[in-house]
């Protein structure tokens, strides 16, 4: 027995071998159909991001409102239109003869109103301070852009990368069972009947496995496509017409991009970093400064608000013509001058408390301030422990895990050819080291994830983030 077991090694070897040739093959007409595929556009991660925000409604409402507020601001900063007033006056009421009456006269008059104080200067100013907002918001609205469909981007690769993984290793094992299959039918071998049955379930479990990414990476890809669709893109956009018209098929790119870390000296030590440093890295986000001038826009209103307590003025002046008396007589037309003023006396229950609801609202919009800056500085060293994290174990994939995997899968073969190892050991060995590869390049799109949200953090240009 051991005699034929011993010529039927060389058969296992050279079907193992076919195996990998197959699986080389497979390899390489998988490229080949992906060629074939080039009609499809293949996207990295940086055109999707730049496509996105090219594409974003959301940026061009918001200039749009911006737009609106610093007009307002030019129609706020001037002087309300004058009144004209024409009619006449003193008209005799038993014959309505317009020369009965001395007083009698066709009357044309114009007032003018002018506002407390510098009212119309600190209006201005504060709607453009309401404008310098939306420059900020558009910043962070892009920067998110770019974390969400960078984020997006790297799912559907991880599961398209994954797919490859299984798809290279199938082939080895279908060759795996057809030497199980052939050792047991020779009834030489130590394989058992039920070592084909478990080769099977594995094959079929590579096959669920298979249909459930292909769903992930379909789910993602059409997540991503949701903000790469131009459809709309020409009904809000005013210069130029949308090139795409739809969503386009699209292919990702095969290769993973190394993000840059900002500020790579706050990675160096799992501690806590210092409170002031954070703030003074962050105090210039895009989204801490919107609300800067949303402050100062505030305090703006106060100032307003006080300007109510000096009087409002208006200056009207008329002018009367009177028609010759019964007798022939020229009688003097008249003019007439005047100003009015309000008398702001009853200050206690309006000026005061407009002034101080004015103070409240400012104060109130300090607070999400902080708020902002206590939830980046949080979220910071929440995902920095996790990158950390994430490197180390990557680090142990690379130098350790991944090569033990390898070497422990070739010593199961090679012990099993020999007939000194258990098939169900082999077949083992060859999953985990395809699951330990599934899961390296699981770390390794967690860690660039990581540094998407890090980057948002610290940056002040929404190119910053993939840069």
């Amino acid at each position: 027995m051991k005699n034929l077991m011993i010529h039927l090694r060389p058969i296992f070897r050279s079907r193992l071998y076919l195996g990998q040739a197959f699986l080389a093959l497979s390899i390489l007409s998988a490229q080949a159909a992906d060629q074939t595929n080039s009609a499809d556009k293949i996207i990295d991660m940086e055109m999707a991001i730049k496509a996105a925000k090219e594409k974003d409604p959301w940026l061009v409402g918001n200039k749009h409102s911006q737009d609106a507020i610093e007009s307002m601001s030019i129609a706020a900063g001037s002087l309300p239109d004058p009144n004209v007033s024409i009619g006449i006056a003193n008209l005799a009421a038993d014959s309505f003869s317009f020369g009965q009456e001395n007083m009698t006269n066709a009357k044309i008059g114009i007032s003018q109103m002018f506002p407390a104080g510098d009212s119309l200067a600190i209006k201005r100013q504060q709607l453009e301070l309401k404008g310098s907002q939306f420059p900020y918001q558009r910043e962070d609205r892009k920067a998110k852009v770019s974390v969400t469909v960078g984020q997006l981007w790297l799912n559907a690769y991880n599961a398209q990368e994954s797919i490859a993984i299984i798809e290279k290793n199938i082939p080895m094992f279908q060759q795996l069972v057809d030497i199980a299959e052939a050792s047991y039918s020779t009834a030489l071998g130590k394989t058992r009947q039920q070592d084909i049955v478990r080769a099977q379930l594995e094959l079929t479990r590579l096959d669920d496995r298979l249909t459930t990414l292909h769903q992930r990476r379909e789910m993602f890809q059409e997540r991503l496509s949701e903000w790469l669709n131009g459809y709309f893109q020409d009904k809000y956009m005013e210069n130029g017409q949308s090139q795409d018209r739809g969503n386009s098929a699209f292919l990702l790119a095969r290769k993973l991009p190394e993000i840059k870390l900002l500020n790579p000296q706050l990675y160096t030590s799992p501690a806590l970093t210092s409170q002031d440093i954070l703030y003074e890295k962050m105090e210039s986000h895009p989204a801490v400064q919107a609300i800067e001038q949303k402050i100062k826009a505030s305090k703006a209103g106060i100032e307003f608000e006080k300007q109510k307590y000096k009087p409002k003025w208006g200056v009207n002046a008329g002018y009367g013509y009177r028609a010759s008396d019964r007798t022939g007589r020229d009688r003097s037309d008249l003019f007439s001058v005047g100003v009015t003023f309000s008398v702001p006396l009853f200050t206690a229950n309006r000026q005061d408390k407009k002034v101080m609801s004015a103070k409240s609202r400012t104060s109130a919009i300090k607070t999400e301030k902080w708020l902002l800056l206590r939830k980046l500085m949080a979220s910071f060293e929440t995902v920095k422990a996790q990158l950390l994290r994430l490197n180390e174990r990557h680090e142990l994939y690379r130098k350790r895990l991944l090569p033990q995997m390898s070497e422990q899968a070739e010593a199961s073969l090679t012990a099993y050819t020999n007939d000194d190892g258990d098939f169900a050991e082999v077949m083992r060995a060859r999953i985990a080291e395809m699951n330990a590869e599934v899961d390296a390049l699981s770390i390794e799109v967690g860690r660039q994830k990581a540094i998407l949200q890090l980057n948002y953090l610290f940056m002040t240009n929404s190119d910053q983030i993939i840069g």
